[in-house]
């Protein structure tokens, strides 16, 4: 039995985010039954208590509240539980699959316990972390120490985008790297045009299908909201842009408007944040198309979702997007005109629903969580 220990996301049941989404459907899908995974929980109550999810063994991590470095703490205590279970159990070749780089400048010392063990250590460092607008300085240099640390001590480097990958093989030569992307849901919407969830959304914005542009994401600079908001309203449509995204109470919503004066645009419609799944893939799918503005990270699930059900993508032309969606989308830079000229471009035309087929058909042959799910269990188990 290979006894697998995932460290670093907030544990199961999943409730958000990405490394949560992939830790519930790595176990949900899981096919072998030569593995048995250990999923470290947080917590805010309990401590080092076990329960069991389909099959995994969750243990609960309660660190100290340490703002920012409780996340730190949190790593560190659970690959510590995590090897007192191993020498009790007296568990052989264990993995350790650590999401995220948070911990790198502590890891030395851990590497050299599960190593003494017989376990391997194994890292998904996933985007450019050090690289996001909300660190300060100081944090952005740790990030970028701790992820040169992770690379050196890690027996394996997990990379879920191949410019990712890219990455770290040129700045970090000494990693062993591999590739295995992010999944997404292939599936098409349940809901319809009368569906009253659909008809209340619609109704409340004034939207009418295929007679708006959307944009989806973290409410973030990096995310290129300004220049987005920019040349939207440089371009000449008289359709909307809806923007989902959680902007309520955010002081960059200020700074935003501030810059862009985008509240003396009727056309753009900060719509807040969708949760309901069905409702959302709906309003990906009627969107004329979807303008994804990332451009630190990896592979970004609202792209993978976005390519799944819009027929016509925008894409901020970074390694990281193009290595995604590859020829089934259409790119812009942040040069002033470049978006707003294709916009304009879209606007005349047709939609492009081979473009949207051939995207469909990326996702179905690279993207889908059975596949992903397939090789990692080849990866704990060779």
């Amino acid at each position: 039995m290979r006894h697998v220990f995932i460290i670093g996301s907030r544990g199961l049941p999943a409730k958000y985010g990405g490394f949560e989404t992939f830790v519930e459907q790595l176990v949900s899908r899981q096919i072998s039954t030569n593995i048995q995974y250990h999923v470290a929980c947080l917590s805010d109550q309990s401590h080092h208590e076990h329960s069991d999810y389909k099959g995994v063994d969750c243990f609960t991590i309660n660190p100290p509240k340490l703002g920012p470095a409780r996340v730190i703490a949190y790593d560190m205590m659970a690959i510590s539980y995590a090897l007192s279970l191993i020498k009790k159990e007296q568990l052989e070749e264990p993995i350790f699959y650590i999401l995220g780089n948070t911990i790198g400048a502590f890891i030395a010392p851990f590497a050299k316990r599960i190593h003494a063990v017989g376990g391997q250590l194994f890292v998904n460092p996933d985007g450019l972390e050090w690289k996001r607008s909300k660190w300060a300085r100081p944090v952005q240099s740790y990030l970028k120490y701790s992820e040169k640390l992770m690379s050196r001590h890690a027996d394996l480097v997990v990379t879920d985008n191949e410019g990712i990958e890219d990455y770290i093989r040129q700045v970090y030569p000494w990693s062993k790297t591999t590739y295995i992307a992010y999944g997404t849901d292939l599936a098409p919407t349940s809901l319809t045009k009368d569906s009253p969830d659909v008809r209340a959304f619609f109704d409340r914005f004034q939207l009418v299908e295929k007679d708006y542009y959307l944009v989806v994401g973290r409410f973030v600079p990096e995310n290129n909201y300004a220049t987005i908001i920019r040349e939207f309203m440089a371009s000449h449509t008289s359709r909307k842009l809806v923007i989902i995204c959680n902007h309520e109470g955010a002081a960059y919503f200020e700074t935003l408007k501030a810059d862009t004066r985008f509240d003396t645009d009727e056309r753009i419609l900060f719509v807040g944040t969708v949760y309901q799944q069905e409702l959302l893939k709906y309003i990906r799918q009627e969107a004329r198309a979807y303008l994804h503005g990332h451009e630190v990270g990896g592979t970004n699930p609202g792209l993978l979702e976005a390519l799944a059900q819009t027929n016509e993508n925008l894409i901020l032309g970074v390694d990281f997007n193009q290595k995604v969606a590859a020829d089934t989308a259409h790119y812009w830079t942040k040069q002033e005109g470049n978006l707003a000229n294709l916009l304009d471009d879209i606007d005349r035309q047709e939609e492009n629903q081979a473009l949207g087929q051939a995207a469909k058909k990326r996702m179905e042959t690279h993207y889908t969580w059975a596949k992903i799910v397939g090789q990692y269990e080849d990866l704990f188990l060779r």
